[in-house]
């Protein structure tokens, strides 16, 4: 639970603006008992991030399965990244800013690469199975086009974070598209 609370907390304003003291009193909890069980911020930091890319990997994973097809799963993901939050349009994702904020900081950048990978790993299944059932000709690299969706789904992040106009997003998607035609 305390983890949860931290992940949503860094989601929302990012690590640097989130202090000891608004933790500790999210958490209901002293500075000593964050340190006795995190060790520090940066440890409280590092389980909330894990958590949150493991909800988004798993996440990831029910997406893919859930199209009737790989180009509807794709599609119904990719657009779902540029219809922005309208609860909480600030909050953006918590993958990007972990990569912004704290590239040089070896745990953060280390859990930002397993996730990319674990990602890259469901969708180029997912696409594999795809190419099994005929929906993607046999010259198309699963994992090739894995490690473009991911990318570009970062891109789709970012670019929201910027403000990109909705048209502007949405037309991307469809060029990304023609990659699984």
């Amino acid at each position: 639970m305390a983890v949860e609370q931290a992940m949503h907390l860094f989601w929302k304003n990012g690590y640097h603006a989130t202090a000891v003291p608004r933790l500790t009193e999210l958490l209901g909890i002293g500075s000593g008992s964050l340190y006795a069980a995190f060790g520090s911020k940066d440890g409280l930091y590092a389980h909330a991030l894990k958590r949150y890319c493991d909800l988004m990997v798993a996440a990831l994973d029910e997406d893919v399965r859930a199209g009737s097809d790989i180009r509807t799963a794709v599609r119904a993901i990719l657009i779902t990244m540029v219809t922005p939050d309208a609860a909480d349009r600030e909050r953006g994702c918590l993958l990007v800013k972990a990569t912004t904020e704290r590239s040089t900081h070896d745990v953060t950048a280390a859990q930002v690469r397993a996730t990319i990978t674990a990602m890259e790993s469901v969708l180029a299944a997912a696409l594999s199975r795809a190419r099994s059932r005929g929906e993607l000709r046999d010259e198309h690299s699963p994992v090739e086009l894995a490690r473009f969706l991911v990318t570009f789904v970062q891109g789709l992040r970012v670019m929201d974070q910027a403000r990109v106009d909705r048209s502007f997003l949405e037309a991307a998607v469809a060029g990304a598209l023609k990659v699984l035609d």
